[in-house]
């Protein structure tokens, strides 16, 4: 019988080293309709599906800060799963840099364990917010984070221009947290 699966902060070089390559497949996107008034997002079936792989990033700086964080899902001693937390005390907002769970774990609840933690450490740091980015392309983690409470706050439909990922919209999400 396989371990169960725990949900902790990153302690050892391992645990905030570890990567796993990013990647989704989606059969919804977000159309991003433009208006005099503004904005409408819009959700349309992709056929076929989309399988997103996305590129490896830039070397890192390997400082982290005191306002940053990271939690890992772990069977075992092996990270399935993980989400960088980043706390900016000047709007009291706690980003989501990057959530991450391996493709054999995805839809078992680990994504949501992770942003559990990372909602209790917003809290901890007095953050009135939770945001996050995701392309108007992954239906599946905008759903996912509209199940756990997120809401649209904003998007960007030049934030990916000159990447890999452009021509899609950056959809902004966020979690109030009830404090004032």
């Amino acid at each position: 019988m396989a371990e169960a699966i725990t949900c902790r902060v990153a302690e050892s070089e391992s645990d905030r080293s570890a990567v796993i390559k990013g990647e989704f497949t989606s059969d919804t996107a977000f159309e991003v309709v433009r208006s005099e008034d503004g904005f409408t997002l819009r959700p349309v079936p992709l056929d076929p599906p989309v399988h997103k792989v996305f590129p490896d990033d830039e070397p890192e700086n390997d400082e982290v800060s005191d306002g940053e964080r990271r939690f890992v899902a772990l069977d075992g001693d092996r990270v399935c799963g993980y989400v960088d937390t980043a706390y900016e005390p000047w709007n009291r907002r706690l980003t989501i840099a990057d959530i991450e769970v391996a493709g054999p774990y995805q839809g078992r609840g680990i994504g949501r364990r992770l942003m559990e933690l990372a909602v209790e450490r917003a809290r901890e740091c007095g953050a009135g917010h939770v945001w996050l980015e995701v392309t108007n392309i992954n239906g599946p983690a905008v759903r996912a984070y509209q199940r756990m409470g997120f809401g649209f706050c904003g998007l960007d439909t030049t934030l990916y221009d000159g990447t890999a990922s452009e021509g899609e919209t950056a959809l902004f999400m966020s979690f109030p947290l009830g404090q004032s």
